[in-house]
């Protein structure tokens, strides 16, 4: 698994935010490579990404991300 399928989740889902955990539900793949993937491609400014509220209810924080239009 690699930058280039999680890049490609990502274009599929364009309007979406996704946090790591729904990225690596979708895509059936590790969380280790899921986020090593994610930081590299966020090192490059290929994606776009900015932190949220993980729910309604909780006071959380989590990095979510988005295919860079």
């Amino acid at each position: 698994m690699g930058q280039q399928e999680v890049y490609t989740l990502l274009e599929k889902h364009k309007d979406e935010w996704l946090s790591s955990r729904d990225i690596y539900s979708k895509l059936k793949a590790s969380s280790g490579s899921v986020i090593t993937s994610l930081h590299k491609l966020r090192k490059s400014k290929t994606i776009s990404f900015k932190m949220a509220k993980l729910g309604k209810t909780s006071n959380r924080e989590v990095y979510v991300y988005r295919f860079r239009k």
